[in-house]
């Protein structure tokens, strides 16, 4: 804690905070100017190409390549940090000669290049400089510092909700503003198919449209009666892949499946239980909370979902697809001849197997093409189809609570944890009546700062298997980016830390001196466009009343 409080009394206010803060000799300050150059080393030009797309935007500073004078930023990867801090970790060094920033690995670089931007101030968060003879002056520091976690992820729900590609591309900067390398896109829902399959293009054509809108809790009387809708391009997608590559974050699509399918069944009937019902008179769906419409459990289904993912494996690298298997209804299954003959067949006890059958399927299917299968701790059930039935690659997502992780955990299984009760930012931030849409439990930016993705109950070996958290922004309430910048902000800084730095145990974390810092941060989330929640409630515009929410009273349960 001595390192953090260092940064402040060296007027830094870093977030997340580093490892480690010191100040360097000689006293003063290191000016960048016109003469600046940037030394990019083998491994690092992205990361100087990075360097003269945002802050020599920002400063007007040509940032020209150069490696012949004392007045230059050197870039460059450094194994042996690499093999005492990992590929993630970094060096920054400024001193009386040049700025260096080692790395790790070239995502080392990029996060010390991130660090560099905050150093500046938070005219370097713009786009343009905003006035002539500004001095772009660097403390004397050395600072090292890695992540706590090698998952430090967003889930962003852009199917209630589309998000144009634009918007996804400027969540992908304000991620890597605060070190966080994980964009969890969810694609398919009830409400809309958002990717481009070009074996189906109903898909789309059909399923990204809905003809009107629920406002608010489903619950609400209120309507938008305008469609809604849109979807990416298989390009589009390859561009956002690659615009977050640059930017060390990877791309996790989202594919739902067996529940949370109303969509793609409205634009292929054939893919929902016919024998029980009218699957041709379904249209995308308009409301909120878990549609009956699941998928049928057929050959037919899983060749269309396998069609599917071969085209999702194409423009996506990641190592892990996500596949949901959560909230799936089983009532008409229950109902279904054609299901309770699949069962037969299979040698399934019920329902509730016949979900795991699925995921199963799909978990192995990924597994046999070099892929890893991620799910929702509902993937956890189904008795024999259950926990012993997923692949040594599958990884949960832990959402209901911790329990499904550390049961994960302790089966073998990697988790990523994202308990519904502490970090989904959906979740309201404050108790008053002014609070927009009031979702959930109340999250105030200072719960969120308190929590750790590792339950104390776990051994040693068991924690290792916690690859670190995800922030959930689930938009059914969130119909554009300005509300989704007041969900997200401040807590997304918070959130942050939590999952980059060695913070104490939750009880023991000096929020007051995180509150300092973030005043430095406020002014970065300005610069960048934000509009995030003020400390002291919503400005006017950002308040909706008369929209209905469903508040949950009292502290969440620890599950």
């Amino acid at each position: 804690m001595d390192d953090f409080d260092l940064d402040h009394d060296l007027g830094l206010d870093l977030i997340p905070a580093p490892l480690s803060v010191r100040a360097v000799p000689p006293s003063g300050r290191y000016v960048l100017d016109e003469e600046t150059r940037i030394e990019a080393r083998p491994g690092t030009e992205g990361v100087a190409r990075w360097l003269r797309a945002t802050v020599g935007a920002a400063t007007g500073l040509p940032l020209d390549p150069g490696d012949d004078d004392d007045n230059r930023i050197v870039l460059a990867v450094d194994p042996a940090l690499g093999r005492r801090l990992g590929p993630e970790g970094y060096r920054l060094v400024v001193d009386g000669h040049a700025v260096r920033v080692d790395g790790g690995g070239s995502a080392g670089v990029f996060w010390g290049a991130q660090t560099l931007r905050q150093l500046l101030g938070p005219a370097a968060f713009r786009r343009a400089p905003i006035g002539s003879g500004t001095a772009w002056e660097l403390p004397m520091v050395a600072i090292e510092d890695a992540p706590r976690f090698v998952w430090r992820g967003v889930l962003l729900d852009v199917a209630r909700h589309f998000l144009p590609k634009d918007g996804v591309l400027r969540y992908l900067d304000l991620l890597a503003a605060q070190k966080l390398n994980v964009l969890h896109l969810h694609l398919t829902d009830d409400q809309g198919w958002r990717m481009e399959v070009h074996r189906y293009p109903e898909l789309t054509r059909t399923g990204a449209w809905r003809a009107r809108t629920k406002l608010g809790h489903r619950a609400s009387p209120l309507w938008d009666e305008r469609p809604h809708g849109g979807y990416y391009t298989q390009d589009d997608l390859r561009e956002i892949v690659a615009y977050a590559a640059e930017r060390h974050i990877t791309v996790v699509p989202e594919i739902d499946l067996p529940g949370h399918s109303q969509a793609a069944i409205a634009a292929y009937p054939e893919l929902g239980n016919t024998d029980v019902v009218d699957t041709a008179a379904l249209t995308v769906w308009d409301t909120w909370g878990i549609s009956p419409n699941v998928l049928a459990p057929t050959d037919h289904t899983l060749a269309f979902y396998e069609n599917v993912l071969t085209e999702v494996l194409d423009v996506f690298p990641s190592p892990f697809v996500h596949i949901g298997g959560d909230e799936c209804p089983k009532d008409q299954w229950k109902a279904s001849p054609a299901a309770r003959a699949r069962m037969a067949a299979e040698g399934l006890a019920d329902e509730d197997e016949l979900q795991s059958w699925f995921i199963r399927h799909f978990d192995r299917w990924l597994a046999e093409r070099g892929r890893r299968m991620a799910g929702w701790d509902e993937i956890l059930e189904g008795g024999l189809a259950g926990l012993a039935g997923l692949s040594e690659g599958a990884t949960v997502s832990s959402w209901r609570g911790c329990a499904g992780g550390i049961a994960a955990a302790r089966a073998g299984h990697d988790v990523v944890m994202c308990p519904e009760q502490q970090v989904y930012l959906d979740h309201r931030q404050a108790p008053g009546a002014d609070e927009p849409v009031p979702i959930g439990y109340v999250r105030t930016l200072e719960d969120v700062y308190r929590f750790d993705p590792v339950p104390a109950e776990l051994t040693e070996t068991e924690a290792a298997r916690i690859l670190g958290a995800q922030a959930n922004l689930w938009t059914e309430v969130m119909e554009d980016q300005r509300r989704l910048d007041y969900q997200a902000f401040p807590r997304l800084a918070a959130f942050a830390e939590t999952v980059w730095s060695p913070l104490p145990a939750p009880a023991a974390r000096d929020h007051p001196a995180f509150e300092r810092r973030m005043a430095a941060h406020y002014a970065r989330l300005d610069a960048l466009g934000v509009d995030y929640r003020p400390p002291g409630g919503p400005h006017p515009w950002q308040r909706r009343p008369g929209v209905l929410g469903r508040p949950i009273e009292g502290a969440p349960p620890i599950v």
